[in-house]
């Protein structure tokens, strides 16, 4: 029997193959797809099926550090000057609290519980991080736009600057403590700072070359400029063990203040880092480890309850003070729970430098990751929904078609490639062929939407729903309009709105309509004339009631087969 060992290449394929089909699933039941692929990850991880070879996952570390550098310059492309002076003025204070309160609540709870003074300090400077991948890509998943999606990715930003300095100086002030340190404070001080500062210039410089190249190359080479300078420099980073995730986060600042180009430079990125962030999470996924989570312990709940208080309730009664909206004060707090890469490389960092204090810290970390990567995502997810800063299509699942219908599809594009697909949709050849088909046909039955049906009403139809056109009628069954879900996709899902709201509201005006005894060519021709992919059948006489509707698909394939029977 042939001994079978999985290349690594059939892991990535594995990785994403899976991960494929659970965003499917995390569409079916409204899960952030972040979280659909870190569940993924464990399911395939040494915890469960074990099917990914364990010394494949360290050979994949340096894909996500390029990942992490990509979302971390990402986020730093949203803050131009102007708008971090203007969210500054409110989320500083805001930033401050939330940072304070986070620190101060675990270290002393853990003190309270028995965990040493080194190591409470410790956790509570780790306590601090937000997982920047985790937390910017699900605000990227959902599009969302409005103050507590900006606010979150200004604390993000902050919230990994402050671990990193905290952590720094916390260890260098436990290591004088226990006479660790054979050098002074100033002397220790200094390297952290001059660390920092390398880190910085760094991602100045990498900013101003993506800049300065962007302006001048064209287009087609921008990709090749920016992976060769993000590559490059974590690389460089990593050589002088300087902390990578600030040198990203400052070219992507600096790019959104010195190039005309930011947005177009961002979506050029864009075309690698989904997949990467893909293979991130799923990787992430097979590092979890559910025995980890039982393993931390009482000290390990403790931390996990106490971060929570103190990013909510530090966020929460900053809020209050500062004078922010309700939404700001019941929701912000509850997108920073996520933690997950600055966490787990700060313990490592630890357990490096002292394997006997560092052991126990990194024990807490990798356990109480393994929750807050998984409900991070859907305290984001519910946060963005309840303050209305979700379009509509990113909050509700709805698809154009089945699995059979795509079938059917594919089937169609093939028959029409090996008949002639321009004769079979031309006028001509739908008129001849159409016209021994009618539209009683192809009626497809719907009472439609009544026009005082409520928001809510309205979303569950679409969902339920493999349409993008939806007759709204009246009392007596008489289509009042049309509502089109790609005019609805991009309106955002508000929920404090939505009990105003009713289908009358949404309606766009139609006057195209069939009745049963129309042949199928009079649909070909209307269909000619309109976007939609569904057209209301009504009876002729009066008060004309909706009896169904054609879909677009429905009358090609029915075409495509009358053309085929016919020959």
């Amino acid at each position: 029997m042939v001994d079978f060992h999985l290349n690594i290449l059939g892991t990535l394929g594995l990785l994403l193959g899976i991960c494929l089909a659970a965003g499917v699933f995390a569409d079916l039941f409204h899960l952030p797809k972040v979280t659909a692929y870190l569940l993924v990850g464990l399911l395939v991880g040494p915890t469960l099926l074990d099917w990914v070879p364990h010394d494949h996952v360290p050979n994949l570390e340096p894909l996500l550090k390029l990942a992490m550098a990509l979302v971390l310059f990402n986020l730093g492309c949203d803050f131009t000057f102007s708008k971090v002076r203007r969210i500054a003025k409110h989320c500083l204070a805001i930033s401050a609290v939330e940072i304070l309160a986070t620190f101060l609540l675990v270290t002393i709870g853990l003190l309270a519980f028995g965990a040493s003074p080194s190591m409470a300090i410790l956790l509570g400077c780790l306590a601090v991080a937000t997982a920047p991948a985790t937390t910017i890509l699900v605000l990227k998943e959902f599009r969302s736009e409005g103050p507590v999606t900006e606010s979150t990715g200004f604390l993000v930003a902050l919230n990994n600057l402050a671990c990193i300095l905290m952590f720094e100086f916390g260890f260098l002030i436990v290591q004088m403590f226990r006479g660790d340190v054979e050098t002074s404070f100033a002397f220790e001080a200094g390297s952290v700072l001059r660390d920092v500062f390398g880190s910085v210039v760094l991602g100045v410089i990498g900013g101003l070359t993506i800049s300065y190249g962007c302006g001048f190359l064209n287009t087609k080479r921008w990709l090749v400029l920016l992976v060769a300078t993000v590559t490059f420099l974590l690389g460089v980073d990593e050589s002088l063990n300087v902390p990578y995730m600030l040198t990203f986060l400052v070219m992507g600042v600096t790019v959104a203040n010195t190039s005309d180009y930011k947005s177009q430079i961002v979506d050029e990125l864009n075309h690698i880092s989904g997949l990467l962030a893909v293979l991130f999470f799923a990787v992430h996924g097979t590092e979890l480890d559910a025995s980890a989570f039982l393993a931390a312990g009482v000290l390990g709940g403790v931390y996990i309850v106490l971060r929570m208080i103190g990013k909510y309730g530090g966020v929460y009664f900053a809020a209050k003070w500062t004078g922010q909206s309700a939404e700001v004060r019941h929701w912000l707090g509850g997108c920073l729970f996520a933690q997950a890469g600055a966490a787990i490389a700060l313990s490592t960092i630890a357990v490096e430098r002292d394997p006997e204090l560092g052991g126990p810290i990194q024990a807490i970390i990798l356990g109480s990751v393994v929750l807050f990567e998984i409900i991070g995502p859907l305290f984001i997810r519910k946060s963005l929904i309840e303050t209305g800063e979700v379009p509509l299509a990113q909050a509700i699942h709805h698809t154009n078609r089945t699995p059979l219908e795509q079938v059917r599809a594919l089937g169609d594009r093939f028959r029409s490639a090996v008949q002639s697909r321009d004769a079979i949709v031309s006028p001509d050849v739908a008129s001849s062929v159409g016209g021994r088909v009618m539209i009683s046909d192809l009626i497809r039955k719907t009472k439609g939407i009544h026009q005082s049906a409520k928001f809510e009403d309205v979303i569950d139809h679409i969902e339920h729903s493999h349409d993008n056109t939806y007759p709204v009628v009246d009392d007596k069954m008489s289509v009042v309009g049309l509502i089109r879900y790609p005019l609805l996709s991009d309106v955002m899902f508000d929920h404090s709105a939505s009990s105003l709201v009713r289908a009358e509201d949404l309606v766009s005006e139609s006057d195209t309509v069939l009745h049963p005894d129309d042949p199928a060519s009079r649909a070909f021709e209307m269909f000619q004339a309109e976007t939609d992919d569904c057209i209301p059948v009504v009876t002729r006489a009066e008060p004309m009631e909706l009896l169904g509707v054609v879909r677009r698909s429905d009358l090609m394939h029915a075409l495509i087969t009358q053309r085929k029977k016919q020959k």
